[in-house]
């Protein structure tokens, strides 16, 4: 299992993202959120993601250079088409600019429709926390790739449908990223290409029977990831149907469906408000502080060292990798090497 130091990586990923056809701003963009993704503990959405990403781009599924142009705008929506651009780029323009609409009018929501995969939505509440703006972002995949059953079936009818709210705080931005299944499909997707079984509690067979083996979710038919909330998955799923109405429906975009009718992607749904023009930005980052500290002060139980709030493991996996490097499995990093090779890309020492 190689060790990878971040600078490296980001150069690597960027070699193997010019060679694969972006140009070299695009190129570095894209590889700087894969390889932020990797630094804070989120693999699943990091440079694994690279051949796939190329192998996209190669079949005109993903187009470098897209632009993202408005097919409805006021002072506080926007609605935007990203042509199929790389997600990364569509998905940062929008939260530049509806960062820009918030300070002007106290809150914007944004939609992307016809996007390729936007990578770690948590990313894009970071940004926002930074210009000092509360946010949620949710995607669905476009009507494309089912994953999750409904409790009670065994057949896919969502994908995880991801979702992520933000908030400044003084020590740290509070980011909650989270899919609505009980695990991300590349995550699944992580330990197929290394060799490697899942966590019991993650996935069910196409007979809804509980199974560790990651190629279940590919078969034909396949088998499905589960609904997040364990014995109350309905919770899960109910949460993805949402996700899935606000980002497909909402949008402009498409809904899942029994036949895909474009390739897969995100429909995305963006909100970003500005606490000054609500309750105040000062009360706004008093009450935040407070609460913090109140969780933060709960008794804690036999064993427990502390207790943590939304988006202290990042941080922490940050710190460490940062420092340490960041770890690939044997499958996935050979997956980059193979490419680098076709590429004729350079590899790490």
């Amino acid at each position: 299992m190689p060790t990878i130091q971040p600078s490296e990586m980001t150069a690597f990923a960027t070699r193997l993202l010019q060679a694969g056809g972006l140009a070299d701003d695009e190129a570095a963009l894209v590889a700087r959120s894969l390889v932020d993704a990797n630094l804070r503990g989120h693999d699943s959405h990091g440079v694994m993601r690279i051949p796939s990403y190329l192998a996209l781009h190669e079949k005109g599924e993903v187009v470098a250079g897209a632009e993202l142009t408005a097919l409805r705008e006021s002072p506080t929506i926007f609605v935007g088409d990203a042509h199929w651009g790389f997600g990364q780029t569509q998905a940062q323009r929008l939260t530049r600019k509806l960062i820009g609409m918030a300070r002007e009018s106290g809150l914007a929501v944004g939609t992307l429709v016809r996007s390729s995969h936007v990578g770690r939505l948590g990313e894009y509440c970071e940004m926002a926390a930074e210009a000092g703006m509360v946010s949620m972002v949710m995607v669905n995949t476009h009507g494309h790739a089912r994953r999750v059953a409904p409790p009670g079936g065994k057949a896919p009818r969502l994908g995880t449908n991801p979702l992520a709210i933000g908030a400044p705080a003084a020590d740290g931005p509070l980011i909650l990223d989270f899919g609505t299944s009980a695990t991300a499909e590349g995550k699944v997707r992580v330990k197929r290409i290394g060799g490697q079984l899942c966590p019991p509690g993650w996935l069910l067979d196409n007979q809804g029977q509980p199974t560790t083996d990651p190629h279940s979710l590919y078969g034909d038919p396949p088998g499905t990831i589960r609904p997040m909330g364990g014995d109350q998955a309905y919770k899960g799923f109910g949460l993805g149907l949402m996700v899935e109405i606000f980002a497909g429906a909402l949008s402009g975009g498409v809904c899942i469906r029994e036949v895909p009718i474009n390739q897969n992607g995100n429909c995305v749904f963006m909100l970003v408000i500005d606490p000054g023009h609500v309750g105040g930005a000062e009360h706004f980052a008093r009450e935040v502080a407070d609460l913090g500290q109140f969780v933060r002060g709960c008794p804690r139980i036999e064993g427990v060292e502390e207790i943590l709030l939304p988006g202290d493991p990042e941080r922490r996996m940050l710190a460490q990798r940062s420092a340490e490097g960041i770890p690939l499995d044997d499958g996935n990093w050979d997956a980059l090497v193979k490419l680098a090779e076709r590429l004729q890309v350079a590899v790490p020492g």
